[in-house]
C-alpha cells in the first residue's frame, strides 16, 4: 500500500461506484485468486476514458476481462478495445464474460504472449489511441518499443503496479533475492519513459502506481 490505507478507503468512498455487473466479476475474480485492477485505479481508467474518448484501445494482460469490459463501458459506441493473453484458463474466463455481456462485437481478444502479438500488431501497421498495459511486470521495458510503434502521435499509454507496493523507493539490497530482479527491470522502465525524447510520462500513486505517457507528435 502505497498511501495510508485509511486515506485510500476514504478517497474510494467518495469515487463513483462501477456498474453491478462489473461489481460481480470483480467477486468472482478476486476469489479466483485472479489480479483486478484496484478501485483508484478502476476510477483512473474510467476518468481518463470518459474524457479522452478513444476510438483504437490496446490492453496488454486480459485477465478475466475486466479492465477490458471497464474500457469498453465508458468508450463510445464506436470505439473498439484488443486485449492479449497467453494463459489460456484466463482466455476463456474473459471470451464468457464478453459474450454474456454482449461485448464480442467491440472487444477482439489476441492469444499468446504479449511480446510475439505486439510486434505482430506493430508488423501489421496497427495504430491505438490508447494502450493500457498490466501484465508480466518484468517484460515492460521489453514491451516498450513495440508499443510506441502501436501508439498514434497524442496517444496515451497508461501503466499499472508500477511502484511496486512502495519497494521501487528501496535498494536493491533491502529487496529479498527473488525480487531484485523485477525491482531493477521497473526502476530502468520508469527511468526509460520518464527521460524518453518521444514521451511526455507522469507517474501517480495510485493503487500500486500507475504511469501516464503521452507520444510527442
Amino acid at each position: 500500500m502505497i498511501l495510508n490505507e485509511r486515506f485510500t478507503t476514504y478517497i474510494d468512498s467518495l469515487s463513483w461506484q462501477i456498474p453491478d455487473y462489473l461489481k460481480e466479476i470483480e467477486r468472482e475474480a478476486l476469489a479466483d485468486n485472479v489480479p483486478v485492477i484496484r478501485r483508484s485505479v478502476q476510477s483512473l481508467l474510467k476518468f481518463l476514458i470518459s474524457t479522452g474518448r478513444p476510438k483504437s484501445v490496446l490492453e496488454i494482460g486480459t485477465a478475466v476481462g475486466f479492465s477490458a469490459l471497464l474500457m469498453c463501458e465508458y468508450a463510445g459506441e464506436d470505439a473498439t478495445i484488443d486485449t492479449i493473453e497467453k494463459v489460456p484458463a484466463r482466455l476463456a474466463a474473459a471470451k464468457k464474460n464478453f459474450e454474456k455481456y454482449d461485448r464480442m462485437g467491440r472487444i477482439r481478444q489476441y492469444e499468446g504472449d504479449a511480446a510475439g502479438v505486439l510486434q505482430s500488431l506493430a508488423g501489421e501497421k496497427k495504430q491505438y489511441d490508447f494502450i493500457f498495459m498490466d501484465a508480466a511486470k518484468g517484460q515492460y521495458l521489453n514491451f516498450l518499443e513495440p508499443v510506441l510503434k502501436l501508439l498514434v502521435p497524442g496517444g496515451m499509454f497508461v501503466t499499472d503496479n508500477v511502484l511496486q507496493d512502495g519497494d521501487i523507493i528501496q535498494s536493491r539490497y533491502a529487496i529479498t533475492k527473488r525480487d531484485r530482479t523485477i525491482h531493477g527491470r521497473m526502476r530502468e522502465y520508469l527511468y526509460t519513459l520518464t527521460h524518453s525524447e518521444a514521451l511526455d510520462t507522469v507517474i501517480l500513486p495510485v493503487g500500486d502506481g500507475v504511469s501516464l505517457s503521452v507520444l510527442r507528435a
